[in-house]
């Protein structure tokens, strides 16, 4: 299976995330451990066990980072994915059924950043609607059944009708540990199928 697809500005908040927990988050943390573990009995100090579970947080967040900003492929615009949906795409669709309209942008999974305006390409929506040029509709099969989106608009360059939705910065919570995310997984030749559709749009005239 290729590498995960990056976009260029996900690919540097990354590494701005990298660079935080390194150089800031975590000798900021170790400091307080060592401050709370000098007090004495650790066995009732909530401190230092808060502080102790939050370094293991963040120190295996900065293995991740750098194992993935090791391996992701960052994808660059190129001017033949003008007029269709690629990854990278900025996007409005708009539904069949009940006209709602979304405002979205196809990234990687690594860079969605908690904003509910991006869409992973390995995401059901981004696969329905890749390849895809104004006026054609995707379907995406949901689990109150299948839905018609048709493509009102597509851009490579942020657009004035999309919203930037802020990214959460450096933020790390103990509870994480808790959550379980489900995360939909492609088959190779499903990543195969997306990554010769970019190709495509390589070739040079």
């Amino acid at each position: 299976m290729g590498k995960p697809f990056v976009t260029r500005e996900g690919y540097e908040q990354l590494h701005k995330e990298l660079d935080f927990l390194w150089e800031v988050k975590r000798p900021e943390i170790t400091q307080k451990v060592s401050w709370a573990a000098s007090l004495g009995d650790r066995s009732e100090n909530a401190d230092y066990h808060y502080n102790k579970r939050l370094l293991g947080q963040i120190d295996r967040r900065i293995r991740y980072l750098r194992h993935c900003l090791n391996d992701l492929q960052v994808i660059e615009y190129n001017k033949q994915q003008e007029g269709r949906v690629f990854f990278g795409a900025y996007v409005e669709i708009e539904a069949e059924d009940d006209g709602k309209l979304l405002q979205i942008r196809i990234v990687g999974s690594d860079e969605i950043f908690g904003r509910s305006n991006c869409v992973s390409v390995d995401a059901p929506m981004a696969k329905a609607l890749l390849g895809k040029a104004v006026d054609d509709c995707g379907e995406v099969i949901t689990p109150k059944g299948k839905r018609t989106w048709f493509v009102n608009k597509i851009s490579y360059t942020k657009p004035d009708w999309f919203e930037e939705q802020k990214i959460v910065e450096n933020s790390l919570a103990v509870e994480d540990d808790d959550v379980q995310v489900e995360v939909e997984q492609m088959s190779e030749d499903e990543q195969k199928k997306i990554e010769q559709e970019y190709l495509k749009t390589l070739v040079h005239d």
